[in-house]
Formats: structure tokens, sequence, C-alpha cells
């Protein structure tokens, strides 16, 4: 079985980078209609409980990491566990990143499909970027790191300059009146962006790569810092741009990009948002790729994961593909209703309950003793 963390490493910079891009395109496009439907103008305030969430399931990954260090979540579990509960979870968390992986390709089909090529065929789309995604595994999680730092580079320089053109059309009276219906839509909204800062549960797959582990803790809350940023600056315009509209669009702050581009100096500026998307995507679809390679051959010991590449590349356009019949209806649906609680249910409570157990068995232990 390959070793992790021995023949790549990646630094603390790079696993900043990694799981910046890795959440935030998706969460900035996607997510601010999904909390409107439920907070409206007080979308903003349902980040806070999000970023609580982020934080504790970077310090609950941090805390198992730092017990076993240069294991990933996979070989860890079954320390914790036992042989056969810690690979029945494995398999689980396999199955949880295989959907994850179908539902993300699917989203970049809907997308592409709704900008930029309405005619292309759904699965050229999802095959053109599964197998760059694909080449990218191959090459290791270094090249995914290294390509990543011009990528999240690029992520930055392009919607930062999107973020202040919004501010030219904003109007502040759109954020009145605040918490009209109390906190507990407020509280019920923060569930979708917890299931996107949630994604910090890959920090299970990456830290034993990490070269110098003591940058862990620093590289993940900077992350977190971020992306928490950006989603405060892209909150407010969207509500005083947009207002009730919000709710009703799927991708809103592509909405607002395209009527920069009407009323201002600037044409097609959502062109800048697909190149956002796509840059990201390929970060998410890589990563994601190399979880389900890297737990499928530590679970099975199928030798080393660029094995298994071809065979999940292969597997994961044609789920994209036949995951929904109708795209939009159905994405929709399960992003709404599905999703968030089978996110915080694998990225959040599976993870505290591997925590648990190892206090408990450790005191035990020690009790003994």
């Amino acid at each position: 079985m390959e070793s992790t963390g021995k023949t790549e490493h990646i630094s603390g910079t790079q696993l900043c980078l990694l799981i910046f891009s890795f959440i935030a395109p998706t969460i900035l496009l996607i997510v601010p209609s999904l909390m409107a439907q439920i907070s409206k103008q007080d979308s903003w305030i349902a980040i806070f409980p999000a970023v609580l969430i982020g934080c504790i399931t970077i310090w609950v990954m941090l805390a198992l990491s730092n017990r076993y260090p240069g294991m990933t979540i996979i070989q860890y579990s079954s320390q914790i566990l036992g042989k056969w509960a810690g690979k029945a979870l494995s398999c689980y968390f396999i199955y949880y990143w295989m959907t994850f992986d179908s539902i993300i390709l699917n989203q970049h089909i809907q997308f592409i499909n709704t900008v930029l090529l309405m005619r292309s065929p759904a699965i050229i789309i999802s095959l053109t970027l599964a197998v760059l995604s694909g080449i990218a595994v191959y090459m290791g999680i270094e090249s995914i790191a290294r390509c990543n730092e011009y990528l999240a580079l690029v992520i930055f320089v392009l919607l930062i300059p999107l973020l202040i053109l919004m501010l030219g059309e904003s109007s502040t009276e759109r954020l009145l009146p605040v918490l009209s219906k109390g906190f507990v839509p407020v509280l019920q909204a923060s569930v979708f962006p917890s299931a996107y800062l949630g994604q910090f549960f890959i920090l299970g797959w990456l830290l034993p790569y990490l070269n110098k582990p003591k940058l862990a803790a620093k590289s993940s809350f900077v992350s977190l810092i971020t992306i928490f940023g950006l989603l405060c600056i892209t909150i407010f315009p969207l509500i005083m741009v947009l207002g009730p509209l919000m709710e009703k669009l799927t991708f809103p702050v592509l909405s607002v990009i395209r009527y920069i581009g009407i009323k201002g100096s600037f044409e097609r500026l959502e062109a800048l948002a697909v190149a956002i998307w796509v840059a990201g995507c390929f970060v998410k679809i890589a990563l994601t790729f190399f979880v389900i390679s890297l737990s499928v051959s530590q679970v099975f010991n199928v030798g080393k994961y660029r094995d298994l590449i071809f065979p999940i590349v292969i597997l994961s356009v044609i789920s994209s593909v036949t995951v929904f019949i109708n795209y939009s209806t159905e994405l929709n649906y399960y992003l709404t209703y599905t999703f968030p609680s089978f996110a915080i249910l694998t990225q959040l409570i599976l993870p505290i309950g591997l925590l648990i157990i190892d206090s408990i068995k450790r005191q035990l232990k020690k009790s003994v003793t």
C-alpha cells in the first residue's frame, strides 16, 4: 500500500490555497440564493453560525490528525473502531465522496449549459473537466497544489473587481428591516453555508501530506477567514442589488455580473464568472478524485492510488449525467433538502463521533494501567 505523507508533500500555503479553491467558488455562486429563500435580507447574518461549524470541523480534524500523525481518516478509523467497523465507515466515506463528485460535475454541467454552451451535450462538458482533473490527480497531490497556486490567484484577481463593481449598483435600504422575523429563519438558513464550510473535513486526507504539520492550524484557519470574508463581501452587494429577487435566482452572482455588464462600461462580464467557476471546479473535482482513489487504495489495499484514477473518472462522468433526470429542478431540491443534512452528518457528526470514541478508549486505557 502506498504510504501517505512521505513520497509527496505540500506546504502550509498550498494547503491554505487548496482549501480556499475547494470551497470558495461553489459557496459564493450557489449558497446565497439558498439562504435568501429562508432568511431574505438577513442572509448575511446566517454566515456567522456557519463559521462556527467551520471552526469546529477544523478543530476536530486537527485533533484526530495530531493523535494519528501521518495517517488519513481512512487509516485511523480502523485504529479507533476496529478493522471491520473502520472499513464499513471508510466505505461510507467513499460513497459520500462519489456522490459529492457526481453532484459537483452535474452542477458544472448546469452552469456551463446556462451561461456559455447552451447546446453542448452534457456528457462532453462533464468528460472534459473530469479528464483534465484526472490527469492532475495522476501527476500527484503536489502537482494539484502547485497548479492551484496560480488558479487561486486568478480567482482572486477576477473576483475582487466584480465585487467592487457590484457596489456601484447597490442600495443599503434593501438590507432593512434587520431580523424582522427573528433568529429562527437565520439559524435555518445557516444550514446551507454550514454544509459547505464543513468541507474542511477534507483535511482528513490532506494533512498527512503537509510538510510542516505545525502549520496545519494556521493554514486551515487562514483559509476559513478568507472564505468568510469573501462570502460577506459577496452577500452584502447581492442583497443590496437584487433585494427580494435573489431567492428566485439559481446563480444570483452571475445575474448581478450580467446586470453590471449591461449597465456599465464593460460587456459580457459573465465570462469572468465562468473562469472563476471552472478554475474552482477543476480543483474541487481533482481533490475529490484524489480522495476517492486514495481511500479505495487504503481500504482494499489496491497498490498505488494512481491505478484507480481512470475507472473513477469514467464512473464519475456516467453518474454525473444520470444522477438527475431534470437537472435544474432535481438538483435544486437535492441542494435544498438533502445535501445539508447529508454533509453535516458526514463532515461533522461522524468525525466528532470518532474523536469521542477515541477519547473514551484512551481514558479507559489510562484507568486500566
